[in-house]
């Protein structure tokens, strides 16, 4: 008897959910370590935004704390409760400058979206409480 070996969605899912995490999980480490180094770019994006320069470092420990309890299973829901609030904050003060909509005032609702996708891919217990469909 041959059996074929085929992956079931509940296995594949976990394992793109484990990708897209990780993803996240690099694109925020270097926007955090931009800011804590306070790279140049980052000093003339705050400029354009704002913001005082001394700002830039303090921003980037913030999102170095939610990219630890973010990328650790036993908080990662926490984390991604607290990027979702550091994110909001992202998209109004681009908003607020009139940055164009699409493409980098609703930046930080995709990434958003993709850490939550990430761990709704992932997590059982994300799942039960952000049910996409009724059974």
């Amino acid at each position: 008897m041959t059996t074929t070996h085929t992956s079931t969605p509940r296995k594949i899912a976990p394992r793109i959910g484990l990708v897209l995490q990780l993803l996240v999980i690099v694109f925020l480490l270097f926007d955090a370590i931009g800011h804590i180094l306070n790279l140049q770019v980052v000093e003339d994006a705050s400029v354009d935004l704002g913001l005082r320069d001394e700002m830039a470092p303090i921003t980037g420990i913030v999102m170095l704390v939610i990219v630890v309890l973010y990328a650790v299973p036993a908080t990662s829901i926490l984390g991604a409760i607290v990027l979702t609030g550091y994110l909001g904050g992202a998209v109004l003060t681009n908003w607020r400058v009139d940055k164009p909509l699409l493409s980098t005032v609703f930046f930080a609702i995709y990434v958003g979206i993709a850490a939550w996708g990430a761990l709704y891919l992932r997590d059982e217990r994300v799942r039960s409480i952000i049910p996409l469909r009724r059974t």
